[in-house]
């Protein structure tokens, strides 16, 4: 349960959204790596009651957290329109306003994630057929220049090299792979990209995709980033199999992909979580399990380009 201050503090942000409004109950969410969730049941004027989800940003830098919190808002108040399953924005509380994180309030969505399947192969058309609908948006009507390019976020995260590579994790053949490429051109028109689609952030309802949370990392760029992106996620959770049908279903419903560089995005898929796996709070044997994948992973995209 949210302390007592937090409740308070829902409370005066849910008059401030809706003046007449009262707090029933407020409860913590589980599931949020850079983000604290609480789900707040609202009694609304006219009786009405509605349920509303507070993201707090809280593991970010401030100022990087206030711009990404701002970013996310305006995303997903321009994807209202387009028809994707996506949460409903209600309000955005600046940071030390009534909380010191920046705040999103958003509709509550039933659903879940999911991370096993009874059918792998349905599970993962529907993703795929997911992925790509987000990916054929039209990113000029939907004036999305607020939005990183993700081009430059990993020419941002090549520069940004540690004093010592994690060569169990293959960090130096990954960076001289990408450095000898770098800016990579693009064969792909730019698409908007979720930045983190993985099952986590998929909720299932009835056996069907029910909403796609958790748009902090969007950006726009060549949809191969997130294709990448979430093939090793799906390593991970799911197995070699799984991914590889995953990528014959992306590219069955996105014919006109070129996927000749999906190579490197791969690598900058794997670069990403390098620094940051020691610190999810895995469990030994799950995390032996993903550092072996990630390995496979990285040897099958530097076979690919010809890298040794």
């Amino acid at each position: 349960m949210p302390a007592a201050d937090d409740k308070a503090r829902f409370e005066r942000l849910i008059q401030r959204i809706e003046p007449g409004s009262r707090l029933l109950r407020a409860w913590s969410l589980t599931g949020g790596v850079t983000a604290q969730m609480a789900s707040l049941e609202v009694e609304r004027a006219d009786g009405t009651t509605v349920k509303w989800v507070a993201r707090r940003y809280g593991d970010v830098d401030p100022v990087q957290g206030d711009y990404v919190a701002v970013g996310e808002f305006k995303l997903l108040c321009a994807l209202q329109v387009t028809g994707l399953p996506v949460p409903p924005p209600i309000a955005y509380d600046p940071p030390e306003d009534l909380f010191d994180p920046p705040t999103l309030v958003l509709g509550y969505l039933e659903g879940a994630p999911q991370f096993a399947a009874a059918d792998v192969s349905a599970f993962m058309r529907q993703l795929a057929a997911q992925l790509a609908q987000i990916h054929r948006l039209d990113v000029t009507a939907l004036n999305l220049a607020f939005l990183p390019r993700q081009a430059e976020v990993v020419s941002l995260r090549l520069r940004r090299r540690p004093q010592v590579f994690d060569e169990s994790m293959g960090e130096g053949p990954i960076r001289a792979a990408l450095d000898s490429v770098w800016p990579l051109a693009s064969l792909n028109p730019p698409a908007l990209l979720h930045g983190d689609f993985w099952p986590g952030n998929v909720l299932w309802q009835n056996n069907r995709i029910a909403a796609v949370i958790d748009w902090e990392d969007a950006a726009v760029g060549d949809p191969l980033a997130d294709l990448a992106n979430t093939r090793l996620e799906l390593l991970w959770a799911f197995g070699a199999e799984a991914m590889r049908s995953f990528t014959r279903e992306y590219e069955k419903v996105m014919p006109g992909i070129d996927a000749r560089h999906l190579p490197y995005w791969d690598l900058c898929a794997a670069l990403r979580p390098i620094d940051q796996i020691g610190d999810w709070g895995l469990d030994e044997t799950v995390e032996r399990m993903m550092r072996e994948r990630h390995r496979v992973f990285v040897a099958e995209a530097l076979r690919a380009i010809g890298a040794r």
